[in-house]
């Protein structure tokens, strides 16, 4: 017969170990680079950190470049526009979901 405090203790272990894997994850999708007020500023954990002060590649080779001119690794090349983010990895969200909806509730 199984113990049940082992079973417990070995839930508790795996709930702990999967919830340690997923926060890098989820600290890298609040990790880029937003276009505001026509300036590129960097975030970092969902918060601004300042300016972006110069060309920086991403994790998979796209080019973010100080125009906001963005260069995909495959060679596509578009422009970042108002509130538009580029994540460290490359993927690009759109301007509707990085602004605040006032009188929205949350």
């Amino acid at each position: 017969m199984v113990n049940y405090r082992t079973v417990t203790l070995a839930v508790v272990g795996l709930f702990l170990s999967v919830s340690f894997l997923t926060a890098p994850a989820m600290a890298v999708e609040k990790d880029g680079v937003m276009m505001k007020d026509g300036k590129l500023i960097r975030m970092t954990e969902g918060k601004e950190i300042g300016r972006m002060d110069r060309e920086t590649t991403l994790s998979n080779g796209t080019k973010v470049m100080m125009s906001g001119k963005v260069i995909m690794k495959d060679g596509k090349e578009t422009q970042m526009q108002e509130g538009q983010t580029v994540m460290l990895d490359g993927k690009m969200i759109e301007a509707i979901k990085n602004m605040k909806m006032e009188g929205v509730p949350k």
